[in-house]
């Protein structure tokens, strides 16, 4: 494959490949690597392995179809590898933006119509709003002010999915993996960021895990400081209050172990206590630039101590927002972060989850997450780890785009695909005609079917649409 971009922007990407090839195995794996990539930075609509395999291979699209096909489904390459090596090498174009501030706890769900594709379970599906049918993967984000990069990512395995041996013998779930919930997967990824050595961040959480009082637990005994979401009724203990110690012990029955409680000693709920505080207690504080301007809200704090058992905590931050025009706070957070931060500061990076929501729309709108059509453990996680792939080189990239580079992509170009390449489960244009039942012409089903594409963020500017096509054509 020739090289002879102007920027050099191809022979980044391919020395870019070539760290990938590294860590994938085989030498046979480095071309199917990277059409895979190349095809997921592709704007087309749908990047599942048929039409990338047009896209990359328009003479040999069968051959194609079949080598990707295996790459991704079946090569006994390792996600853990590739995904250490994307952070390896897409961390210090990271970092000439800043240093990382925080890594960002968060899940995405895939909508399924079946029952067979791995995982999928009635349950909560973020994309959607609501219980249903769906896949779910948990993944931990390094972040920093100007970008953010999943370095773990994994299935979540319902617990009547773990204890299927059917089911997970034709999915191929691997042997040692086992029920897990959300947060311990979580912990997990945690405690591997953590013995890997990737720069520190603040670990922030929303309520679907920072509502786990065990889970904030450990997350301090690795070291680490957090702002993790809670719901309204989680109880602390007020300023100025704190469980009385257990009563002295007059050596009948057994000895107290609990603190006692009185009128004056008793936990509230964050949502009277935030209810409770004088006007002054509030603040507007802005935390980031949004589309129409800065984005800000009304924001108290208060230092309390969480009230789970009657357990006495360390004292910690509780962190309050309740926007104007709302009849109650919305949100709540505990948070470990320094005594002395300024009120800013603490806004500013519990806010910075904002970039994990940043993450899911790209790699799902743009690099085609959610595409893979498979129903097995490897090939979810094999197809998950290229997006990531693919995302993190646009990221290490995104500096080489001039401040004056346009952003929308209305004006891509339709993609070349091959003049005999038809979708699967589309009509044959060379079918024998019938006047009752071929009543719409296959060509003009195949055109409404084509959507022209949605503008994308800054990551995909007119560079990497040239840039991918020039991969694939050269």
């Amino acid at each position: 494959m020739g090289l002879q971009g102007r920027d050099g922007s191809d022979v980044r990407f391919s020395r870019y490949v070539e760290g990938l090839a590294s860590v994938i195995g085989h030498a046979d794996r480095v071309n199917p690597l990277r059409d895979y990539c190349t095809g997921l930075m592709m704007p087309s609509e749908r990047k599942s392995v048929e039409p990338m395999a047009a896209v990359t291979a328009p003479g040999r699209t069968a051959a194609q179809h079949q080598s990707l096909l295996h790459f991704v489904g079946q090569a006994a390459w390792s996600d853990e590898k590739v995904l250490s090596k994307v952070c390896e090498m897409v961390l210090p174009a990271m970092e000439r933006d800043g240093p990382i501030e925080a890594w960002i706890i968060d899940d995405t769900g895939f909508p399924k119509k079946g029952k067979h594709s791995v995982g999928v379970a009635r349950q909560y599906c973020g994309q959607l709003g609501k219980q249903d049918n769906c896949q779910a993967a948990v993944s931990l984000s390094i972040a920093n002010r100007q970008a953010s990069l999943p370095a773990r990512y994994r299935l979540y395995l319902p617990q009547d999915w773990a204890a299927d041996s059917a089911r997970r013998h034709k999915a191929g779930v691997p042997e040692e993996i086992v029920f897990q919930t959300k947060p311990e997967i979580a912990l997990e990824q945690l405690r591997w960021a953590c013995e890997a050595g990737l720069p520190r961040g603040v670990v922030l959480l929303d309520a679907g895990y920072g509502n786990h009082t065990e889970l904030r637990t450990q997350i301090g005994a690795l070291g680490l400081r957090y702002a993790a979401g809670i719901v309204s009724s989680t109880t602390v203990w007020a300023p100025g209050t704190k469980p009385l110690p257990p009563k002295r012990w007059s050596g009948r029955g057994r000895p107290p172990t609990r603190p006692r409680r009185d009128a004056g000693h008793k936990p509230v709920s964050v949502k009277q206590l935030a209810l409770g505080l004088p006007r002054r207690a509030w603040r507007t504080i802005g935390w980031r630039e949004g589309a129409a301007g800065q984005l800000a809200s009304r924001f108290a704090r208060v230092r309390v101590r969480a009230a789970h058992r009657d357990e006495l905590h360390d004292e910690e931050w509780l962190l309050i927002e309740w926007p104007k025009g709302e009849k109650e706070p919305t949100k709540y957070w505990l948070s470990t972060l320094a005594k002395g931060i300024t009120f800013e500061r603490l806004v500013d990076l519990t806010k910075l989850r904002w970039r994990i929501e940043r993450d899911y729309q790209e790699l799902k709108q743009e690099l085609g997450l959610g595409h893979f059509e498979g129903r097995g453990w490897r090939g979810f996680h094999h197809h998950a780890t290229l997006c990531i792939a693919a995302y993190g080189f646009l990221i290490s990239e995104r500096e080489t785009i001039p401040p004056s580079a346009p952003r929308a992509t209305t004006w891509v170009p339709q993609l070349e695909l091959p003049a005999d390449y038809r979708p699967r489960g589309a009509a044959d244009p060379n079918r024998a005609s019938h006047s009752k039942l071929d009543r719409d012409h296959a060509a003009t089903l195949d055109r409404r079917a084509r959507h022209k594409p949605v503008a994308m963020s800054l990551l995909r500017s007119k560079k990497y649409s040239k840039q991918a096509t020039t991969l694939v054509t050269q």
